[in-house]
C-alpha cells in the first residue's frame, strides 16, 4: 500500500472526500497517512486529526523563505515515505526542484475544465466568478499531474458540469465540488498509486 500525503490550505472538503473513500474502502491500493497546511487555522487540520491521521502545519510566515518552506515540506514527505503528493485546495505554488523530486508523483485537483480558467490567480470562487463571467453552458473539475506551470500539467481525469440559470459563484462552486472534485479525486488517487505500483513491481 502506497503512502499518501494531502496538502491542504483550508476548509478541507477535498481532503474529507477523500478520507470517505478511504473509510468506504474505495481507496485500495494507497492510503492517507500526513495531511500538511500550510496555514495554522486551516481546518483541514482537525478533519486529519479527527480520523487518526497525522497533522503538520508548516507554516509559510515563519519560515526564512521559499526555500526553507520547500525544505521543511521535502523533509516532512521524506520521514513519512511519502509515495504520492496529493494537492487539495493547497494554495502555495511548488518550486521546479520541489516538483522534479517528486516527478509524476503530485497530483492537483482545479475547478475547472483546463484549460479554461486556470494558472496564476485562479484559485476559489475566482474560477466559478470568471465561469460565470464568461457565460460558459459547461464547466466542471480537472484532476492533473503537477508540474513547474501553475494548473500546467498532463490531465488524468477530466469531469463536467452543467451550469444553471440563476447560478452564483458560491453555488456553481457547490456543485463542481459535490458532482466532479469529490468524485474524480479519489478515483485518480486510486488509478495513480495502481500506476505507481505497478511501475515498482
Amino acid at each position: 500500500m502506497l503512502n499518501i500525503a494531502v496538502l491542504i490550505s483550508g476548509g478541507g472538503t477535498n481532503l474529507q472526500a477523500l478520507i470517505d473513500a478511504q473509510n468506504a474502502g474505495r481507496i485500495p491500493s494507497g492510503r492517507i497517512v500526513l495531511v500538511i497546511s500550510d496555514r495554522a487555522n486551516a481546518y483541514g487540520l482537525v478533519r486529519a486529526k479527527e480520523n487518526g491521521i497525522e497533522a503538520l502545519l508548516i507554516d509559510k510566515k515563519s519560515c526564512a523563505d521559499s526555500a526553507a518552506f520547500h525544505a521543511e515540506l521535502l523533509r516532512a514527505l521524506k520521514d513519512h515515505h511519502i509515495d504520492i503528493v496529493v494537492l487539495a485546495g493547497f494554495l502555495s505554488i511548488l518550486e521546479e526542484s520541489f516538483v522534479k523530486e517528486y516527478d509524476n508523483k503530485i497530483i492537483n485537483v482545479h475547478p475547472s475544465l483546463i484549460p479554461s480558467f486556470c494558472g496564476e490567480g485562479y484559485y476559489g470562487l475566482k474560477v466559478h466568478e470568471a465561469a460565470l463571467k464568461r457565460g460558459v453552458k459547461l464547466t466542471g473539475a480537472t484532476v492533473h499531474y503537477v508540474n513547474s506551470i501553475p494548473d500546467g500539467g498532463d490531465i488524468i481525469m477530466q469531469k463536467a458540469v452543467e451550469v444553471r440559470k440563476g447560478d452564483t459563484p458560491e453555488i456553481l462552486q457547490r456543485r463542481v465540488m459535490e458532482e466532479a472534485e469529490w468524485v474524480l479525486l479519489p478515483l485518480a488517487v486510486e488509478a495513480i498509486c495502481q500506476k505507481q505500483r505497478k511501475e515498482h513491481d
